[in-house]
């Protein structure tokens, strides 16, 4: 199976748009040719798969490619030809400033979340779900249950009272998977997001049913970087581990290469440094009465203390992240530094670090892959650096920052540790709740994707699938140099 083929019709449409982008680049013919895309994939004649009709799904289209390009649909006119913005995507010098869009077309425009007595209400005399409700939403019309959509606050009170499991929540998947309640109806009823409030976890992307929230692809820049004969290091994350059929880390690294990167690093480097930093910061600040810290490697986490929980910020490591230590050092050597790996957050990161240039996902690895007819798991195998650790490789592991943390600083300090396993709107409150300062740890790891960045939304494998071969890996990479060990 190639890696645009999907029973996933989201998947699918949104990887051809950006094959087809990669493709039409490689042969020079993007800024001539990028209008004949959404043709090409949905031909004149066909019939329509998903809408209402063919004119529907070719448009839609359309709107994918923009953001393939690069490009936010809410600016888009509709008159502007893809060409124009693909002259544009070869010559700008700014990114997006925002990750993630909107394809209002795309949209179904699903009506708002509510509970609904279904045809299973029996009527029953105990009238438990007109008791439980606290705002007098529920009335009983002809023996049974009716409620005022007006009157109800979605609580949830009911359906949990009724013995019966006759009430049930109909949900809008993109504002129900939105921890920090980012995602609105504007007045046509369409989705849209308000980038003041938006963390870029990419929770949205997944949720929609319909791929309606996609992301500003920063593809046209890398690949223009190469061409340009730019020194470009790729900086790929741990994760990558196991998301390549059959390919091992060594054969990961040598088919980046072969896409023209002339430098490829693991980012678990930077992890290793995080990880020594971290432990001495956690071990100065309990030392100071400070009485927890929180990690600060995930990008998602550290938006979500920018916007909504300010209140937390004192006890947030100052660390920077494995990704900003590694640009770091690459910008040092000269690179132009593309950071790789799961999520969406990392775009926002990279738009605020000005060593790390550009950001691409495994999802854009891998059609790149399979534009060039790169197979990672036919390819030689290029030697790893022997001095990272396996705790910097499992930092892509729910728990895996804080057992780094707590390896580094054995011998040292000994703590408590609790881990964060994925930002919803539950553990939004939760997280706000230890603003006080009272809690029963003294390091607090935050994962934005339940798993870690293995759970990514750009993630091309289930974490049942990738879990083993990074332990595998793990087991074979040294030991974390302890803090003890290093002043000897």
């Amino acid at each position: 199976m190639s890696m645009e083929q999907s029973d996933n019709q989201v998947v699918f449409y949104r990887r051809m748009a950006l094959r087809k982008v990669v493709e039409a680049f490689d042969k020079g013919t993007l800024e001539t040719q990028a209008y004949r895309i959404p043709f090409e994939v949905i031909p004149p004649g066909s019939k329509s798969s998903v809408r209402c009709c063919i004119y529907k799904e070719q448009a839609v289209f359309r709107t994918r490619v923009i953001a393939a390009l690069g490009y936010g649909v809410e600016e888009d006119d509709g008159a502007t030809s893809p060409n124009e913005y693909a002259q544009k995507a070869l010559t700008r010098c700014e990114l997006p400033k925002h990750p993630l869009t909107v394809v209002d077309i795309a949209c179904e425009g699903c009506p708002p979340a509510r509970h609904l007595v279904t045809e299973s209400c029996q009527g029953c005399l105990t009238r438990h779900c007109q008791q439980s409700c606290k705002f007098g939403a529920i009335s009983i019309v002809n023996t049974r249950s009716v409620i005022d959509p007006n009157k109800c606050k979605n609580c949830g009170m009911c359906k949990d009272a009724c013995p019966y499991h006759a009430i049930i929540y109909i949900p809008v998947p993109c504002e129900q998977a939105c921890p920090v309640d980012a995602i609105h109806k504007d007045e046509n009823g369409l989705a849209k997001i308000n980038f003041e409030k938006c963390i870029s976890c990419g929770h949205c992307l997944t949720a929609c049913p319909f791929g309606a929230i996609t992301e500003r692809s920063q593809i046209v820049d890398v690949l223009s970087a190469i061409k340009k004969g730019k020194k470009v290091c790729a900086m790929i994350a741990p994760s990558i581990v196991g998301q390549f059929e059959g390919a091992k880390l060594e054969q990961i690294i040598t088919a980046v290469k072969k896409l023209g990167f002339s430098k490829v690093t693991e980012v678990a480097l930077g992890a290793d440094i995080t990880t020594q930093n971290e432990a001495r910061e956690l071990i100065e600040r309990l030392e100071n009465g400070t009485p927890f810290m929180t990690t600060s490697c995930c990008a998602a986490w550290m938006q979500a203390i920018k916007k909504h929980l300010p209140a937390l910020k004192e006890f947030v490591s100052q660390t920077k992240t494995p990704a900003a230590y590694t640009a770091q050092l690459e910008k040092k050597n000269g690179y132009t530094t593309v950071f790789i790996g799961p999520c969406v957050s990392k775009r926002a990161e990279g738009m605020e670090d000005p060593n790390i240039d550009f950001v691409m996902t495994y999802e854009e690895l891998g059609v790149l892959f399979s534009a060039r007819n790169i197979t990672p798991e036919t390819c030689a195998q290029t030697p790893l650096q022997k001095d990272i650790s396996g705790e910097g490789r499992y930092y892509g592991v729910t728990g895996g920052v804080a057992q780094a943390v707590e390896n580094a600083a054995a011998g040292k300090k000994s703590f408590t540790k609790k881990t964060i396993n994925g930002i919803d709107k539950k553990t939004m409150f939760l997280l706000n709740s230890f603003a006080k300062g009272t809690a029963d740890f003294q390091l607090l790891e935050v994962m934005n994707c339940k798993g870690g960045c293995i759970g990514g939304p750009c993630t091309l494998k289930p974490q049942t699938q990738t879990i083993k071969p990074i332990k595998e890996l793990v087991e074979k990479s040294p030991k974390i140099t302890t803090l003890s060990q290093k002043k000897k």
